[in-house]
């Protein structure tokens, strides 16, 4: 009987993988890949065919075969500028996986394991809301520069879930209603959720700092640093990327850590932290202008959402915008679940990549 969904979640050293039926999880497995294992592969593309192995030996150890399967659903990576919400994947789709994507990432080794196993069983396989989703008003894309605009680059998976699900709570509909999201992690984005589309957002390298972002930084300095002869463009990148926020100024991106330090008395710690949060809450109103300040909902989400700490930091500073409500970690997997399983109900209907 047909009547499972595997849910795929590729990461850079880790494929997390579960199964579900119509009443919830069954199991799920966290499969790990050491450096060592990896470093035999060129590109990451080339991990497909051992990463989709490892999916197909996990499935037969758990006693799962893939004839049990009513679908597949993968986390999306980012391959192409999409919609929100679920695609069917598509040698296209693949195709444009192979030879063009935005960013190479493990994410994008999705689709082919759940291509490759779905299209043997003839079932059909998706990605939901990929990391590349943007549906951006013209209006939000403009810069300064010519030669640059702005793009849509986040936690969608994770911020759009929460939307869904704060919306669901409050009995508000989430195709007619403006939501704020925060995604608090170890990069912070953000996005305005205007009926039913993500109208705007901000990328952790422009908005917020954060545990391992330096994220938006004044642009003249940042040009005098990267022309000082210190930094490679390879180091300059690592430097904002995964040694700037928390990590730059305390050497670690953990932030109970740094609430320890605050509790132990160290005023830097309490600083540095108070100026992380109320960069996310300036965000947040920056924004909420975009529609005019007409806002039902503003969403606290990530790991960093666990700390009563630092979201009643951001609460007091936006709760005059909209009610906040606290939907703490990432709930990927739960997410790529809960969108495929609106696709099968027909309560949404997944689009073709062309």
């Amino acid at each position: 009987m047909r009547d499972q969904i595997l849910v795929i979640n590729p990461g850079s050293t880790s494929t997390k993988i579960a199964l579900y039926d119509e009443q919830g999880q069954l199991w799920d497995q966290n499969i790990g890949h050491s450096l060592e294992e990896l470093s035999h592969y060129d590109t990451i593309l080339d991990q497909l065919p051992m990463r989709t192995a490892l999916v197909r030996d996990c499935l037969t150890r758990k006693g799962s075969s893939p004839a049990q399967l009513k679908a597949i659903v993968s986390r999306g990576g980012p391959f192409a500028r999409v919609h929100s919400g679920a695609y069917v994947i598509n040698e296209a789709m693949l195709e444009k996986i192979r030879t063009d994507p935005v960013d190479q990432h493990a994410s994008n080794l999705g689709a082919g394991i759940a291509w490759a196993i779905a299209r043997e069983e003839d079932i059909p396989a998706y990605i939901y809301d990929a990391v590349t989703v943007d549906e951006m008003l013209p209006v939000t894309r403009i810069t300064g520069l010519q030669e640059m605009d702005r793009h849509g680059q986040g936690h969608n998976l994770n911020m759009r879930a929460a939307a869904l699900a704060v919306c669901k709570k409050r009995q508000i509909p989430y195709d007619s209603s403006n939501i704020l999201v925060a995604h608090l992690g170890g990069g912070i984005t953000l996005s305005l959720h205007e009926n039913g589309r993500i109208v705007d957002m901000i990328s952790d390298d422009e908005g917020p700092f954060a545990p391992e972002r330096a994220g938006g930084l004044p642009c003249f300095q940042l040009i005098e640093l990267c022309y000082s002869g210190k930094y490679t463009k390879k180091e300059m990148f690592k430097h904002i990327q995964r040694a700037g926020g928390l990590i730059s100024h305390f050497g670690t991106p953990d932030s109970r850590q740094i609430e320890a330090r605050i509790d132990a008395g160290d005023q830097q710690a309490r600083l540095v932290y108070e100026a992380m949060a109320l960069a996310v809450a300036k965000n947040l109103a920056k924004l909420s202008v975009v529609v005019s300040g007409q806002i039902d909902c503003i969403v606290l989400t990530g790991g960093i959402a666990y700390s009563k700490y630092f979201t009643d930091l951001i609460r007091e500073r936006v709760e005059f915008l909209a009610p906040v409500e606290i939907i703490p970690g990432e709930n990927e997997m739960q997410a790529l679940y809960g969108g495929v399983m609106r696709v099968l109900r027909g309560e949404e209907a997944a689009r073709v990549y062309e």
